[in-house]
């Protein structure tokens, strides 16, 4: 019997599995280790059969997340801990060039545990044909990129792709305006989101809907209008990376930032086409709360869920009243700290700065 780990969703879908952190029974920068008590009866069920355990992009596991892998397994084994990974066969995919310096720099115990059980591996195959990029000259540039030995003309290939050469002429030109477009800040990347909402919006002669964050301070409504509008200005980097103002397009592309439910591929990261949002009737508004957006614009000030769909998602049966494909997403909630010392006039300055 063979199981299948990944660190990442993505990865854990591409292969059929599960993350490694879904396994330990950890969420990612949690700091509080799955406790492992003698005679756990569902780990050694869940391992007794397993034989083989394949790990996918090995360059992203960490020393520490394999030293955890390896002591759970030893003890859903029953083995001596010196036994590798409890006597399972592991295989690994990945590229250890990317982490090869990360094995000569980890001092902690358990990573040294897991540096030792690397150097135990005793076949290596080396996958020479790159089966992801189509284009031989980019190509080429990743290989060189990987050894660090680039060139002007790398560097020059790279920079047609940079938005302003004669290349780019247009984001709004084909293939550009259904390319990945990657930038340094939180407020450029939401500006371009609200740029691209609004357009298509307007090509498509739907009216632009936006979610409006519902800010509540100690568990109570915020009343007061210039608080209000404050907050819902603030970057996302400030908000835990949920913005103020959210627009949506029915057929707007968007993507999962969590996981809901990895073995059904609703994973972080996987992308969806928008297709309604529901929400309470009552509680929505035209009065402009932005610039950003156009006057006719819909504020939704009481949202339930969105409808997206999933072409890649394993739900194998439609769900009730959808069509199939069709995947309600919930909202999301975060609680974050905010100085609000700026964001009020003197006379309306609470005692406490804090939010």
């Amino acid at each position: 019997m063979m199981r299948k780990l990944a660190p990442t969703g993505i990865a854990a879908a591409e292969i059929g599995g599960m993350t490694i952190h879904s396994f330990l029974g950890e969420q990612r920068n949690s700091g509080k280790p799955r406790t492992i008590k003698p005679g756990d009866s569902k780990l050694e069920k869940q391992w007794g059969l397993v034989e083989y355990l394949l790990v996918d992009e090995m360059n992203m596991v960490g020393l520490t997340l394999l030293g955890k892998l390896n002591r759970i397994l030893s003890a859903a084994k029953h083995v001596d801990p010196q036994i590798p990974f409890g006597g399972i066969n592991v295989i690994f995919f990945g590229d250890y060039l990317v982490s090869t310096s990360q094995l000569l720099s980890e001092k902690e115990i358990q990573q040294r545990a897991a540096r030792s059980l690397i150097l135990q591996t005793d076949c290596v195959i080396k996958l020479s044909t790159q089966m992801r990029t189509e284009d031989e000259q980019y190509r080429e540039l990743l290989e060189r990129l990987r050894h660090g030995d680039c060139t002007l003309g790398d560097c020059e290939l790279l920079l047609t792709r940079v938005v302003g050469q004669p290349l780019v002429s247009s984001l709004r030109e084909s293939p550009w305006n259904e390319a990945p477009i990657l930038a340094f800040r939180n407020e450029v990347r939401t500006q371009l989101n609200n740029k691209a909402a609004v357009h298509n919006a307007a090509q498509l002669g739907h009216q632009l809907m936006v979610c409006v964050a519902q800010d509540t301070c100690r568990g109570k409504a915020i009343e007061d209008p210039i608080l209000m509008k404050k907050l819902l200005e603030l970057s996302d980097s400030k908000t835990k990376h949920l913005p103020g103002l959210l627009p949506f397009v029915p057929g707007m592309p968007v993507i999962l930032t969590q996981n809901l439910a990895i073995e059904l591929g609703l994973i972080n990261g996987i992308n969806g086409i928008f297709r309604q949002l529901v929400y309470e009737a009552d509680p929505v508004s035209i009065d402009a709360l932005s610039n950003t957006f156009p006057n006719n614009t819909q504020y939704v000030h009481q949202p339930l869920y969105a409808l997206i769909e999933i072409a890649r998602s394993k739900i194998e049966c439609n769900l009730e009243t959808l069509q199939p494909k069709i995947v309600p997403v919930p909202l999301m909630e975060q609680t974050f700290r905010v100085d609000v010392t700026d964001m009020l006039p003197k006379n309306k300055k609470p005692k406490s700065n804090q939010k």
